[in-house]
């Protein structure tokens, strides 16, 4: 069997043979927001490039579940090529044997993608399946750049650092993390839908909340929303991306619900990204878990919101994404230990209580997310000379 049949069975992840195409290689896990900002910015400045993306073969370790970035780059012209790697997990389960072995898996994998398509540079966005990628980009003499979302270092960014020509960060914070390496503060790319909606500004509101836990939902929220849920619907319209684990549940809470209320909620498992902006434009209160995109987006676009961070993330990067939220003012930041149903609801309250307030004395960021995919887009093109 030929390593395409082995590896690249579904006709859309065939890897194509390249001419004298201009190819530009993303890779990264759970990076499909600030992918596709960069991906947008070069289908319009560079609409001659041909981008590819090297991502998971599966969002969840333990379930065929497919990634945001496999369902949706396809459809606005971005070859997915699904790669098979392992990481090292922080505590030992049934799949720690299993991801193991999968490592070296990886690095093939990744070998055989770079020689096929040779893309004159690769841009990571960090997670275990780019670290092969990057390694390998290296061994081949391709640039690579690694962007930083946080406001710490990933794991896979720290490792993928030896071997990047140049680092882009989106947070001075994350600088110290990289010491002694080529780094430049850029931001956190944001899509231009994002860019072109409004900002929010003091006035009278009829008080729209949207809850997230991103791409993949948050089972902890969900699980704390749901006791309030009809509570909230009296005060206000809701967006509720639940996240597929969840999806049916609540989808099922609303059949059940008053008419009067199932007008008022709109329940979804994920939508694609370049829809995201319509329910950020929509929202006056936002409750969500703090990834790096999220936090940008609501920094970008002055929501008050209610962050819970996960307590498990490396480095307690999420935690330092909602502080980095919470000191413009615009972010009361839960620990997910402290979690209640009442306490989310009365947090909820307070927000549009004070909302007004909030707005009115945001305090500048340091750094401009709207830029931050043209900087990239700019860092791309000196790499490559």
């Amino acid at each position: 069997m030929g390593i395409n049949n082995l590896y690249f069975r579904n006709g859309r992840n065939v890897i194509k043979p390249i001419g004298n195409e201009m190819v530009i290689l993303l890779t990264g896990g759970h990076a499909g927001s600030t992918a596709y900002s960069l991906i947008e910015k070069i289908k319009k400045s560079k609409p001659l490039w041909r981008v590819i993306f090297v991502g998971a073969g599966s969002a969840f370790e333990d379930k065929k579940v497919p990634t945001l970035e496999s369902e949706y780059f396809p459809k606005i012209g971005v070859q997915y090529i699904p790669l098979t790697s392992g990481r090292l997990q922080r505590k030992y389960s049934i799949w720690t044997i299993p991801s193991l072995m999968k490592i070296p898996v990886g690095f093939f994998q990744a070998f055989y993608i770079l020689v096929k398509v040779h893309p004159k540079i690769i841009v990571s966005f960090g997670g275990f399946t780019a670290f092969p990628v990057v390694v390998m980009g290296k061994l081949l003499n391709i640039p690579v750049i690694i962007h930083e979302q946080t406001c710490t270092a990933g794991r896979a960014n720290h490792f993928s650092s030896y071997f990047a020509s140049k680092i882009a960060l989106a947070r001075e914070e994350s600088r110290s993390y990289f010491k002694g390496k080529d780094c430049v503060v850029i931001g956190n790319p944001i899509s231009e839908e994002i860019t072109k909606t409004n900002k929010k500004s003091s006035g009278k509101r009829h008080f729209s909340i949207f809850i997230t836990g991103g791409s993949r939902g948050s089972v902890v929220i969900n699980e704390n929303i749901k006791p309030i849920l009809i509570k909230l619907l009296q005060k206000y319209r809701i967006y509720h991306q639940t996240g597929m684990r969840n999806y049916e549940e609540f989808l099922n809470v609303k059949k059940n619900m008053d008419g009067k209320y199932k007008d008022k909620y709109e329940v979804f498992p994920t939508t694609e990204m370049w829809n995201w902006s319509r329910y950020l434009d929509l929202s006056d209160i936002i409750v969500s878990r703090s990834g790096a995109n999220i936090v940008s987006e609501i920094l970008y676009l002055n929501i008050p919101s209610i962050l819970i961070p996960i307590p498990y993330s490396f480095q307690d990067e999420q935690n330092k994404n909602a502080n980095y939220a919470k000191k413009t003012g615009l972010a009361k930041v839960i620990k997910e230990t402290e979690l209640t149903p009442d306490m989310l609801y009365k947090e909820i309250l307070l927000a549009s209580k004070n909302w007004n307030t909030i707005v009115e004395n945001v305090k500048p960021t340091m750094v401009d997310d709207g830029r931050a995919a043209e900087k990239l887009l700019n860092l791309i093109q000196e790499q490559m000379k």
